[in-house]
Parts: structure tokens; C-alpha cells; sequence
């Protein structure tokens, strides 16, 4: 339906300008046709008939050819007007045509235009007619010219605004668009890192034990079973987003670190200070660093020792994780470093907080300081 409308509409308004213009001069020719009289106008003929329709023909090339519109117009009138034949809706169509031209980006054209027009007024007024007319007759042909660019122009000024505003919300909707995809990017890496690793280093322990300690095989068999659950719980809640109907952030926060801490028995959770709600990308940021945190110590330093701690600071939380460093050879040692520790940074920079990495005397630490609403002491 779309694609219909615009050629509906180059038809049905040069139809419904003609109309105006015939029927409506017909009507406005009975109080200016008087016989005898030097100042009456001519009645409508053939001739008549034929220019009032040029015009509105013309307009339905307005959308290709609205200059050509605009001068076609002007002319066609203008011999209208010399013809002697009665005024009246004789004009719509060069207005229609005025418009177009300036709402077509034409505003010069649309000028000159209505200049050379009110120049053949001027010329037929003072040389044509038998009786002059006043500086009062010039100035209200001048005046109704003036209505009808200073309309056009408002309506074209209208519209600029409107699709630049339209402009304006694409791009900020395209930039939303593509930070939430970023976003997914990072929740996706950050999910599969750690549970991959979890999984890759708990199946190489379940293959070590299988044959002398098969019931800490087992173990190692229900953490890569859990694992596997999440990671794909996880996903599923990470490309929920993609849906109109989901939620527009990962649910994942805080209040989930104590079933992170579960699946790596080396690990233990300290909170320091009085909990309190978080915001959306505080809280998502910190369960992110601590999970990236743990992944690295997966997987560069399997079986040590990890200490999580959360501080609730009065205006920043604190989220450290260290640990006491390798304990035994790490089967994904040699998968390379990754981009873990720029996007923890990159993720504490965007909310405007610090992290650092550095190596410990035994060990390394993870240390990120996320700002925070100030905690209220009244």
C-alpha cells in the first residue's frame, strides 16, 4: 500500500486542482462577465478551458520535474490572466506549484518564479487594463505573493526539523543498537570463557582420576554437567535480549557470586561493609570481573587458592580477587592471554572506576574500584 500512494497522489491532486479551477471559475465568471462593460472580464471558451487545465496537468510531474512545474504554471496563467478571462481559482495552480518547488529544496526558483509572476501583473495592470489601478492594488498582489512563499517556506521548515529529528533518533537508535550488541559480545565471552574453562579443566582432571579415584572422577563429571547447564542458562539469557519482549539487560549480579564461588571449591567469598543494592551496570560489572577473574586463575593457575572480596565502600565497591598461584600444571597455559584483562578494565573505565592487575609476591590479584551512589549516614 505504501508504494500505491504516492502515484494515487500525483493524480488525485492536478484531478482535484483542475476541478477547482474549472468548476469553481465557472462559478466566479457570472459576477465578472458583464456585457458592456470595458473593465468585465471575458467569458469562459475553449481556449479558457484548455489553459486552466495545463496547469494542474503539468503538476503531476511535480515530483520530478517541480522547476519545469513551477514555469509551466506561471506561464500558462500568465496568458490566462492577458486572455481576459475571469480570476478565481484560476491561481490554485501555480500555488500548488510554488509549494512544491520550495518543498522540493527549489526556494531560489520558487522566488524568482513569483518575481517574474508579479513583474507580468505589473506589466499587464499598467499597460493592458483600461482603467489604472493604485500603488493600493500593486501592494495587495505583492501582499498575497508574500503569503504564499512565506506559507511554503514555514511548511518547509516544518518538515526539515521533522526529519532531521527523524535523522537524529535513527542514528541514536543505531548507536544504542550497536552498544547493546558490544554488550552481548563482551556477556557472550565472558559466559563461554569462564564455563568453557571450567569444563576443559575439570574434564582434564576427570580423565587424570578416572582409572585410580573414580569417585573424584565423579566429581569433576557433576561440575562439568552443572557447568554446561549454566553456561547455556546463561546464553539463553544473554540472546534473550535479542527479542522484542525480553528484558534489556543479563541478569546476571552480585547476588549470583555465591553460586560462581560453588563450582570452584579453592575459592572462597569475603564481604567487607554493609551490602546494599547495586546499580544495573555496577552490578553486572561485578559479577563480570570476578568470573573473568576466576576463568584466569582456571586457567593459569589451576587448584590455587582463590580469595574473592567485596567491600561496600561509602561512595565505591570494592571487588578484589587473589590468589596464591599455580599449584600444578594448567592445561590451557598455552592458550594465550586473551583479551580477559583489557575488557575487565575496559568494563570498570566505562562506569568511570579503575582496575588493576598485578602479580603478588605468591600468587596474582585482580583489583577493581567501581564507583557507586554515596551510602546514606543520616
Amino acid at each position: 500500500m505504501r508504494a500505491r500512494r504516492p502515484f494515487r497522489s500525483d493524480f488525485l491532486v492536478p484531478f482535484a486542482v483542475g476541478m477547482v479551477q474549472l468548476w469553481g471559475t465557472m462559478g466566479a465568471q457570472h459576477g465578472q462577465v458583464r456585457p458592456g462593460d470595458p473593465g468585465a472580464r471575458l467569458p469562459l471558451d475553449e481556449l479558457g478551458v484548455v489553459l486552466l487545465l495545463i496547469g494542474p496537468l503539468a503538476l503531476t510531474a511535480r515530483r520530478t520535474r517541480p522547476v519545469l512545474v513551477l514555469w509551466v504554471n506561471a506561464a500558462v496563467t500568465a496568458v490566462y490572466i492577458w486572455g481576459g478571462y475571469p480570476y478565481g481559482p484560476a491561481f490554485l495552480s501555480p500555488i500548488v506549484s510554488v509549494f512544491n518547488a520550495v518543498l522540493t529544496g527549489h526556494r531560489r526558483m520558487a522566488w524568482l518564479g513569483m518575481g517574474a509572476f508579479y513583474a507580468f501583473f505589473a506589466a499587464y495592470i499598467t499597460f493592458v487594463l483600461p482603467a489604472p489601478r493604485d500603488l493600493w492594488h500593486h501592494g495587495s498582489i505583492i501582499a498575497c505573493m508574500l503569503v504564499v512563499l512565506t506559507a511554503a517556506e514555514v511548511v518547509g521548515a516544518r518538515r526539515e526539523r521533522v526529519a532531521e529529528r527523524e535523522r537524529v533518533e535513527e542514528e541514536e537508535a543505531r548507536r544504542r543498537a550497536s552498544e547493546e550488541r558490544l554488550t552481548m559480545a563482551q556477556e557472550l565471552h565472558d559466559v563461554l570463557g569462564h564455563n568453557i574453562s571450567l569444563i576443559h579443566v575439570q574434564a582434564s582432571t576427570a580423565l587424570h582420576l578416572i582409572d585410580e579415584h573414580p569417585e573424584q572422577a565423579r566429581t569433576a563429571l557433576t561440575t562439568i554437567k552443572q557447568a554446561s547447564k549454566d553456561v547455556l542458562t546463561e546464553m539463553r539469557s544473554v540472546l534473550g535480549v535479542l527479542r522484542d519482549d525480553a528484558p534489556r539487560s543479563p541478569t546476571a549480579g552480585v547476588d549470583r557470586l555465591g553460586e560462581l564461588i560453588e563450582r570452584m571449591p579453592a575459592a572462597i567469598l569475603l564481604i567487607e561493609g554493609a551490602p546494599r543494592p547495586l546499580p544495573p551496570g555496577v552490578d553486572r560489572a561485578a559479577y563480570r570481573i570476578v568470573q573473568e577473574s576466576l576463568t584466569n586463575v582456571t586457567k593459569h593457575a589451576p587448584g590455587a587458592k582463590a580469595t574473592v572480596t567485596l567491600g561496600y565502600g561509602r561512595a565505591e565497591l570494592l571487588v578484589r580477587v587473589d590468589d596464591i598461584g599455580r599449584t600444578e600444571p594448567g592445561p590451557l597455559a598455552g592458550a594465550g592471554g586473551g583479551n580477559g584483562v583489557p575488557g575487565m578494565r575496559a568494563r570498570a573505565a566505562a562506569l568511570g572506576g579503575t582496575l588493576a592487575a598485578v602479580p603478588l609476591p605468591a600468587g596474582f590479584r585482580v583489583e577493581a574500584r567501581l564507583p557507586i551512589p554515596a551510602e546514606d549516614t543520616e
